[in-house]
């Protein structure tokens, strides 16, 4: 803080608020901090080392000359940069639940809180100090990003990640025409958090290894391998996959070489069959 004299001064002091801090040359602050500049003999200003919010207020260079008195005064404002001191640790929700998501910052001035879900579109979503998320669903899983900021520094960042629980879904199955002799296999894969476990079955009867049966887990996928197919073994297996939310089941077939376009076709004409025969009756029933 700045302050110039001239040879006619004959009293000099800095005062903050009505404490003085400097009276000439005397120093009467007992804060190591605070110290005089004189650079030269017109010059009597004031500097404060490593600032802090404490230090915020008026300041005022007193000046006295045989003739009269005059002041300078200086309002110091002290900026703070936006300091994130408690944010939400990570989570696992259940599908479906209602989530509260904390983040609170410090700063002068005030910090502006934002709130973004890093994956996939990294929009920024309504929330500051809490989000709120009603109902949250499996796709809004992921890293959220909190971000204090004020201008004063660059923002500080925060992370919270969100884990969501749901119930099994079983996303893709695929099905095997081997010939009688060869080894079939049968695939099916889920959608889970927590990681599916898998079963598999023939009519009501679950299968395991042994007599040619051989199953395998891969993560979020399960194959059944036939070894030595034989004609008892053609038809409709069934796949279950379940965690403590959830089961969810498909139906996988093990056909007979060329049969396979056949089956899908008879069910094509059956479907249309069908449709005729409704449009027939609503015809009839003038609906």
């Amino acid at each position: 803080m700045w302050c110039y004299v001239d040879d006619k001064v004959s009293r000099v002091a800095w005062l903050n608020r009505s404490n003085i801090i400097f009276a000439g040359r005397d120093k009467w602050s007992l804060d190591p901090r605070v110290e005089l500049v004189t650079k030269g003999q017109l010059e009597y200003s004031l500097r404060i080392q490593k600032v802090d919010v404490y230090d915020e207020g008026q300041y005022t260079c007193s000046i006295q000359t045989k003739e009269l008195s005059r002041t300078s005064q200086v309002f110091l404002i002290v900026q703070v940069p936006a300091n994130i001191y408690k944010v939400s640790e990570d989570i696992t929700i259940n599908e479906g639940s209602n989530v509260t998501l904390t983040c609170l910052a410090s700063g002068r001035p005030d910090p502006m809180i934002t709130w973004r879900l890093l994956n996939p579109s990294a929009e920024p979503l309504d929330g500051e100090e809490y989000l709120d998320i009603s109902g949250i669903t499996r796709t809004q899983a992921g890293r959220y990003e909190c971000k204090a900021s004020n201008d004063v520094a660059s923002p500080d960042v925060k992370y919270v990640n969100v884990i969501v629980n749901y119930a099994p879904f079983i996303k893709d199955t695929k099905s095997s025409d081997p010939q009688v002799g060869r080894m079939g296999v049968l695939q099916c894969e889920a959608s889970a958090i927590p990681k599916p476990e898998f079963k598999w079955y023939r009519d009501d009867k679950r299968l395991s290894n042994g007599q040619g049966i051989s199953i395998q887990m891969m993560g979020s996928r399960t194959l059944l391998l036939v070894s030595n197919v034989t004609e008892e073994d053609y038809g409709n297996y069934t796949c279950v996959a379940t965690n403590r939310l959830g089961i969810h089941n498909a139906s996988v077939f093990l056909y007979r070489p060329g049969t396979a376009n056949n089956i899908s076709g008879a069910v094509a004409v059956s479907q249309s069959l069908w449709l005729l025969l409704g449009s027939l009756t609503c015809l009839l029933l003038k609906c």
